[in-house]
């Protein structure tokens, strides 16, 4: 019999937020190539071709529509499909991002990219942790930036949740090793999604961040997935706390 390959996903289970398109998408199709079945969360109704597709390629899917900002919606949206879904695989993908200067940056633009790219991710980290602590097994994957890095401009709210998200998953690494759980992130670089659609419409902004890429381009998505897939599977056992930069070389420059 053939040996089974350390990056088979065959049995798992994967949670995947903010699935119906850009990096989220790309990874639930690369996490259901690789042999996972999915329950796949967006805040819009737009889950319906990624899990047909997920579906066409072998996957068993379960898609769920809930606002992570709304914090009761979704602590009793979660525990309700964690109790009733063993995940195996948590990909905390979905984020929010406002852009503006510091000065002119409003509360409500400050408080609601937090309490989704940061609350948001730790409460789902915890409630996923709390089962596959018990069980001794199980990867959480959060999706970090490179201004987990870098101050980056006018996105001071961004900038501040993607650096604390990678002091959580390192201190989430540091408490859950022990007991067989592996807690990462992947820091995307510059990517072709909805999120970047305004950097890259300005011939000034994107000029100057394609000349910082030592690859010469923008990601696209299904560059960032195969390292979730990696992250994932039995190939990262022994990596933990780790930030994975996925960035056409930016940070080499």
């Amino acid at each position: 019999m053939a040996p089974t390959s350390p990056f088979t996903l065959d049995g798992r289970l994967a949670m995947v937020t903010g699935a119906g398109s850009g990096i989220g998408r790309a990874t639930a199709l690369a996490l259901a190539s690789a042999g996972a079945d999915l329950l796949l969360l967006s805040e819009r109704d737009n889950l319906g071709p990624v899990a047909e597709e997920a579906a066409a390629a072998g996957a068993t899917v379960t898609t769920e529509l809930l606002d992570l900002a709304d914090r009761t919606a979704r602590h009793t949206t979660v525990e309700r499909l964690l109790d009733t879904h063993p995940v195996d695989i948590l990909v905390n993908n979905a984020g929010l991002i406002r852009r503006a200067p510091a000065t002119e940056f409003t509360d409500q633009d400050w408080y609601e990219v937090i309490e989704v790219n940061l609350h948001a991710a730790f409460e789902l980290c915890r409630a996923a942790g709390r089962r596959i602590v018990a069980r001794r097994s199980g990867k959480i994957i959060n999706t970090a930036s490179l201004l987990s890095f870098q101050g980056g401009l006018v996105v001071p709210s961004y900038t501040a949740s993607k650096h604390a998200l990678v002091g959580l998953t390192r201190a989430l690494a540091n408490e859950w090793a022990p007991h067989g759980v592996n807690v990462n992130a992947i820091a995307p670089g510059y990517v072709a999604t909805a999120t970047t659609a305004a950097l890259r419409s300005d011939p000034t902004r994107n000029d100057q961040i394609l000349a910082r890429i030592p690859a010469g381009r923008w990601a696209e998505p299904a560059d960032i997935a195969g390292s979730a897939v990696f992250l994932a599977s039995p190939a990262a056992d022994y990596v933990h706390g780790h930030v994975l930069v996925v960035d056409g070389g930016w940070l080499s420059r």
